[in-house]
């Protein structure tokens, strides 16, 4: 198949170019580089099959003459200290961004996946999350540009297929890490990490209590690309693993596992910082036969190794 991944460049986007040309496609990979990196597209470049387009996807100008097949919109800003640099690209991109890949699969039929995330949940209310819980989420606060913009996309992805008959799969993605994360991506894991291998002090925003569930790349890719190719099936879903740590504990298994001398220090927490993240991942085993197989330990391990690389 020929396959669209736009925001191909990112730390997604980049495992999952690799993962379909190992699985012998032909890719076009569109990327602003705004936060997605040339040098995680590094290694396969060269590739015959994959081409790679410099483009903005508000930028309703894209004019590709190859038939899609498929789309995968990652196109986003995902950690806060990205998407609250630009609030209004930010939710152009989720918005614009989204109607113009929506408009392009409209046209080339393509099948499109939507990178969605468990931000749509907010500040949860019910623990674990379900795909039918609603959410609590502030739409005037600092986060909305993304969790808002997030949801308004699926919405734009809902009404697409409801008018148009566009063939959408959205996946709601839950806390993931692994290599070709950015030294300023700003979350937790690359946080802790770089901190840790530098013997500086862990920062944790709010007294450590919070919970999230960690999910490892491969597992991520896995589920987008068996979420892709189910037929009769369009979500959302939720695709995470349900293996819930407080912050405290995954700072105090990093600094283990880098044998760092890093103490920890407490700051005060963001606005709108969900206090508990879970995902319920009921729907993706019976819909999609997935599950994460990536226990913590082992991933944040593959992880450490890339990072010393960088540090």
């Amino acid at each position: 198949m020929h396959i669209l991944i736009t925001g191909g460049a990112g730390f997604i986007g980049s495992h999952l170019t690799k993962y379909l040309l190992n699985q012998g496609h032909n890719l076009t990979v569109l990327d602003n580089f705004f936060t997605g990196s040339k040098e995680n597209l590094s290694a396969f470049s060269h590739n015959k099959n994959l081409i790679i387009i410099k483009h903005d996807i508000v930028d309703n100008s894209l004019n590709l003459k190859q038939p899609i097949d498929q789309i995968y919109n990652l196109a986003c800003p995902a950690s806060p200290p990205h998407y609250q640099k630009d609030p209004v690209e930010t939710i152009r991109a989720n918005v614009v961004g989204m109607d113009n890949m929506l408009k392009l699969a409209k046209k080339t039929r393509a099948r499109i996946l939507q990178a969605s995330t468990s931000e749509v949940y907010g500040d949860p209310e019910i623990h674990p999350q379900v795909e039918n819980y609603r959410g609590h989420v502030n739409c005037i606060g600092r986060r909305a540009c993304y969790d808002e913009g997030k949801r308004c996309a699926e919405t734009l992805c809902f009404d697409y297929h409801r008018e148009y008959g566009v063939d959408i799969r959205v996946v709601r993605i839950f806390n993931t890490y692994g290599p070709n994360m950015a030294l300023d991506d700003g979350r937790v894991v690359s946080n802790f990490i770089i901190q840790a291998l530098k013997g500086e002090d862990i920062t944790i925003y709010g007294d450590g209590s919070q919970t999230r569930s960690f999910q490892y790349i491969d597992d991520l890719i896995a589920g987008m690309v068996k979420m892709m190719n189910t037929d009769n099936f369009i979500g959302p879903v939720n695709i995470g693993n349900p293996t819930e740590f407080t912050i405290k504990e995954l700072a105090e298994e990093i600094i283990k596992l880098t044998n760092s001398k890093s103490k920890i220090i407490y700051k005060p927490l963001p606005e709108d910082d969900p206090t508990r993240r879970r995902p319920d991942i009921s729907l993706a085993k019976e819909k999609l036969d997935w599950q994460p197989e990536v226990k913590l330990e082992e991933g944040l391990k593959k992880t450490i190794e890339y990072f010393k690389t960088k540090v």
